[in-house]
């Protein structure tokens, strides 16, 4: 399997939701489907916003050292939260929190599921 196939990703994605909701009260997935299509949402707003926040924060993100990024990973998971209603985030902290528990889980999964590239 490619680890950059698009269906790769969002499963490994809706996989990672899935399992932050069971572990994290701060951010509840209403079911399987919710997962994929919170992922599936998440993974556009990625591609389309993330660049530009991060080209927009840089100098704030050179100050520390690359943790705000925390921040704007918390707050696309919050717009992705407001979009759809399949996702639930329990507030501001809850968002970040989310954000950096859901790239330490997509991570993992990555490495479970895919393996290492050469």
């Amino acid at each position: 399997m490619k680890k950059d196939s698009f269906l790769v990703r969002l499963i490994i994605n809706a996989l990672a939701f899935l399992i932050v909701s069971s572990i994290y009260s701060g951010m509840t997935v209403t079911g399987f489907w919710a997962a994929v299509i919170a992922a599936l949402i998440w993974g556009v707003i990625n591609a389309l916003l993330k660049p530009l926040l991060f080209l927009l924060t840089l100098p704030i993100n050179v100050l520390t050292f690359g943790l705000f990024t925390f921040v704007i990973n918390g707050v696309i998971l919050l717009l992705t939260s407001a979009l759809y209603s399949g996702l639930v985030i329990g507030g501001f902290w809850a968002g970040i929190l989310a954000a950096i528990l859901l790239s330490v889980v997509n991570i993992i999964l990555s490495v479970l599921l895919v393996g290492k590239e050469d």
